[in-house]
């Protein structure tokens, strides 16, 4: 490994990032500044463009444009509102009533939107006003929504697991949804789990339980709405088509239920949720292609392997190695957003993985499932800042109140690590993986 290599590529981000550069110019100029050291200026930016235009063009990548254009209908469509009433049906009976039903919510519409951000603000800016109405302590209801927002990410769809097969050169992104099942379940559990203990003792009130016509009404009404999930799902697993085409299936069927079923967009709103859309696809592609060029840079100083034989020569026991990997990512996680986090330490530490054994699918859940805790971190995690300006509290308010959180989700995290068959158990059942 060439330590001027290094110190140029990791210096000129964190320099681009202390001076405000947005990330994604950050990432590519800094693999431009590597491909300096080696060659011409006109050989490094045509490098630099090869690597961005190829790595883009990707069929796989047709997914993530069509889930967020999917995810802007529900959005405004008003499935939010549903899901919540939903929720409360499911989590109603349970001490802290509406913070469960803040956790349900988000696991649900999540996993629809495939936005922590978004269902951050969506369930949050609902929740909130009713648990102020109760009585809940904001800081504590904060706490909830920001660490249950991101449930959403690891419970499919989500274009996390497809970008993370992108980089991977093609692991099954079929498999990686249904691996994203069972830790995703059990990581909103976790949280219902704090949230229930807390507000046991707080002496947080049960709801009142509504009549089963009630009931069942709710139930309805949420269940067109999930039924994208089951769509999607069930075509990836039975065959009938791929992620790709999955995500085309999922903007019609959003379609139909917002203009059609419950008619609360119309005609004249699709114009400005495609812009939005397009918009947003076209920061997270920008991202990407300069991400692979920075992993071309990484390549070309021989980074990654470097590292890999680095953290080899540390020690030969797999516990120590993936807590280690784990504790890197939790620290990255806290000043980087997901997206950018994935793309850089990916090619970094897949390769010590794999000369550990480790199934690159049940990596990809690990990852996932860690830079989901650094979006609710300080001092830079996204949905952090989303929630509490939704809940109208400030962040200092809410780190104690999160601690509980973060303890459960970092044991969490843990047990889903030294336990690959949480993640493999549905891939090998459902898919043969």
């Amino acid at each position: 490994m060439d330590i001027q290599s290094v110190a140029t590529l990791f210096g000129t981000f964190a320099l681009l990032m202390i001076l405000g550069v947005p990330i994604a110019f950050s990432i590519g100029l800094a693999a431009l500044a590597t491909f300096l050291l080696f060659m011409s200026f006109d050989q490094s930016v045509y490098i630099v463009a090869q690597q961005m235009a190829s790595g883009l063009d990707s069929f796989t990548l047709l997914a993530i444009p069509f889930f967020i254009l999917a995810g802007n209908i529900m959005n405004r469509g008003g499935i939010a509102l549903r899901l919540i009433e939903f929720a409360k049906v499911l989590g109603g009976r349970l001490p802290g009533a509406l913070a469960h039903c803040n956790v349900i919510a988000n696991m649900m519409f999540g996993s629809i939107s495939g936005s922590a951000v978004a269902s951050a603000a969506a369930v949050g800016g609902v929740m909130s006003p009713l648990q102020r109405k109760e009585g809940y302590d904001p800081a504590y209801s904060t706490a909830v929504n920001v660490a249950s927002c991101p449930t959403g990410l690891l419970i499919p769809p989500s274009a996390t697991f497809i970008v993370y097969s992108l980089i991977t050169n093609g692991t099954s992104v079929a498999a990686l949804f249904v691996a994203g099942y069972v830790p995703g379940i059990l990581m909103g559990v976790s949280l219902m789990l704090v949230a229930g203990i807390i507000a046991k003792r707080r002496g947080y009130p049960v709801a009142e339980r509504p009549p089963l016509r009630e009931m069942a009404e709710k139930a309805i009404n949420a269940m067109l709405p999930l039924g994208l999930i089951f769509i999607v799902m069930g075509g990836i697993v039975g065959g009938i088509f791929t992620a790709t085409e999955a995500s085309a299936v999922a903007v019609v069927y959003t379609l139909f239920l917002a203009l059609v079923w419950y008619r609360e967009i119309s005609l004249k709103d699709l114009p400005g949720i495609i812009m939005e859309s397009a918009v947003t696809t076209s920061i997270v592609l920008l991202m990407i292609g300069c991400s692979i060029a920075m992993s071309k840079a990484m390549a070309f100083a021989d980074i990654p392997y470097s590292i890999s034989d680095a953290l080899l020569g540390l020690s030969e026991n797999p516990l120590v190695l993936l807590l280690i990997i784990n504790l890197a990512l939790l620290v990255v996680g806290t000043f980087m957003d997901m997206t950018p986090a994935l793309l850089i330490f990916t090619p970094i530490f897949l390769p010590v993985v794999s000369d550990l054994g480790m199934d690159p699918v049940h990596f990809g859940v690990v990852m996932t499932f860690n830079l989901c805790i650094g979006i609710c971190t300080p001092p830079v995690g996204s949905a952090l800042f989303v929630g509490c300006s939704v809940g109208d509290v400030k962040i200092g308010q809410v780190i104690r109140p999160m601690l509980p959180f973060y303890a459960v989700l970092v044991a969490l995290l843990l047990v889903v690590t030294y336990v690959p068959s949480l993640s493999l158990f549905l891939p090998k059942l459902l898919l043969g993986y």
